[in-house]
């Protein structure tokens, strides 16, 4: 790769990113909930880590039936979290600071108190009508099919008003937008160029992968209009802009990528996949039983997903975000080696090819949250099949067990900025339950410690901006079948970076592979810096590192 083509290479390429949960990040008025106001305040935080541009999830109006991912104005904010002023300050504070602001999408679905839902489902005559997926009674009277949401009960809503069901993939109060309207979709991207004119730098867009759907045929992720679809966005909206677009998609894989962000596809830029993440599910319970951690079967997925992209296309870099565990409760140590596998995970992900999303907290090593009982819990996928597996069997305890290893609400405990009261979160009752060990794990007292995850974080992120071999490189796998150490080589223009890491929490003996051989310097380390590598070697627990060979 020359010179010329890095210089040329998309900004959000070197970029970092960073995923702010508004409701949980700081809250300056007292209520509990975190809000706009909170992020300005914190944005110095985030300049001095490094980052590129923030992923800010939805603060748009909302019921909040889903914390802000069921929308019922998608031109204004939500009161709890500010007002468009704010919002216009955001952009414009954070833009002096050197970072961008991309906006969560969320268009497969709306909320049921949208203004066009509320004319939908009062005559079939609206114009609104056609918005959303309406279908007649089965013979019975009951629902057209048997289809399930995802957070719990029948997917289809029955309004007497209108004679219809209609269909809340998610749940009822998130009735799905039908695509196939072209009404609807010039609304949507009349929305999308008013947010660009505001100044944002680019959307992540909410399970983008189901607005192709064929509900008749059962085709609900990468429906056979899901491309189609995209293709006409990027003509009406993203055409010629400087901007970054993210689609999520949990059905998204190897074989697919490509059709939403090969080069010649225009389409987006990145896919959010979770490969990796459903690798460690049980087939039948799903994610409240999860398997126990594979190193192998997960890097074969990580590692096919370089090869995938290898050449055209892009990856996304996450291990956490705010449907996820906390990484290092789930693929670390949380105990005894919480620092040190929260640096050893960061290297990890950040020296791979791709750009690297942070999720908020993760950057100082947060934990998940222990709840003993259902009523901690406050998201609505957790509470909706709280009954459901119950019902099939499972005990309590198992259940809670489950959710909290995987729920989504480890991920949004707030924000652990002191060690005082409320974690320097609020001033009022949080809306959902500080973990307790803000004490420990905080910003102000990680920040303290020159040896602190944050600082860490800082120097990988720093790292990236200058050796193009860590964002351009070619990535080569190595030692793929042990179960201990990960590893792997990049290697762009006689530059090569060996980067090796132990997810184990004890010592491990590990035969350097042909590849990785040779002296250099140590770019950085969790622990005492290495300068060779050859032969058999004892790597401490979770120890990880990064090699420039012969340099």
């Amino acid at each position: 790769m020359t010179q010329l083509s890095i210089d040329a290479s998309p900004w959000w390429q070197s970029a970092t990113g960073y995923q702010i949960y508004p409701r949980s990040f700081c809250d300056t008025n007292g209520d509990g909930i975190g809000d706009i106001p909170g992020i300005i305040a914190k944005l110095d935080h985030l300049r001095d880590l490094g980052i590129g541009f923030i992923w800010l999830s939805p603060v748009y109006r909302s019921p909040m039936a889903d914390n802000g991912y069921d929308i019922s104005d998608y031109r204004d904010i939500a009161p709890e979290f500010g007002t468009l002023a704010d919002f216009d300050r955001l952009v414009a504070e954070a833009s002096a600071r050197g970072i961008r602001i991309v906006m969560d999408l969320v268009v497969n679905h709306s909320s049921s108190d949208h203004a066009w839902f509320h004319a939908a489902r009062a005559s079939r005559d609206a114009p609104e009508h056609d918005y959303y997926v309406w279908r007649d009674p089965a013979p019975d009277g009951g629902p057209p099919n048997g289809h399930q949401a995802c957070f719990g009960g029948s997917a289809w809503t029955w309004v007497p008003e209108v004679g219809q069901y209609y269909l809340g993939h998610f749940s009822p109060h998130q009735p799905d937008l039908n695509w196939q309207n072209p009404s609807l979709r010039r609304e949507i991207y009349d929305m999308m160029n008013w947010w660009f004119d505001r100044g944002i730098a680019g959307f992540r867009m909410d399970v983008i992968s189901l607005i192709g759907k064929d509900v008749d045929a059962g085709l609900y992720e990468e429906g056979p209009y899901l491309h189609g679809f995209l293709q006409d966005m990027h003509r009406e909206v993203l055409e010629g802009r400087d901007s970054v677009t993210v689609g999520e998609s949990w059905a998204v894989s190897t074989d697919t990528a490509l059709l939403y962000c090969g080069r010649d596809r225009r389409e987006l830029d990145m896919v959010f996949q979770f490969n990796h993440v459903v690798e460690g599910w049980d087939p039948v319970h799903g994610k409240w039983k999860p398997r126990p951690f594979d190193l192998v079967a997960f890097k074969r997925v990580l590692n096919d997903w370089q090869a995938a992209l290898a050449n055209d296309g892009w990856n996304s870099l996450f291990l956490s975000n705010h449907d996820l565990p906390r990484q290092v409760s789930k693929y670390g140590d949380d105990g005894a080696y919480r620092v040190k596998s929260a640096k050893m995970l960061a290297t990890v992900m950040h020296l791979m090819k791709g750009t690297p999303f942070v999720y908020q907290g993760e950057e100082i090593g947060m934990t998940n949250a222990a709840f003993t009982r259902i009523d901690q819990f406050r998201d609505v996928e957790t509470l909706g099949h709280y009954a459901e597996e119950i019902a099939r069997g499972v005990s309590p305890e198992a259940f809670i067990a489950g959710a909290n290893a995987n729920g989504r609400d480890n991920a949004r405990t707030p924000m652990q900025w002191t060690g005082g009261t409320n974690a320097g979160f609020t001033d009022g009752t949080p809306w959902i339950e500080v973990n307790p060990n803000h004490g420990q794990v905080n910003v102000e007292a990680d920040r303290a410690d020159p040896n602190g995850v944050f600082a860490h974080y800082k120097e990988l992120i720093a790292l990236r901006k200058s050796w193009p071999a860590m964002v351009h490189g070619t990535y080569r796998p190595v030692a793929e079948e042990d179960g201990s150490v990960f590893a792997y080589l990049r290697e762009l223009n006689g530059v090569r970076l060996a980067v090796v890491a132990n997810f184990k929490g004890e010592d491990t003996q590990f035969d350097v592979p042909d590849a990785l051989r040779g002296s250099g310097r140590c770019l950085i380390s969790n622990d005492i810096p290495r300068e060779r590598l050859d032969g058999r070697i004892t790597l401490k627990p979770f120890e990880a590192f990064v090699l420039s060979i012969g340099g």
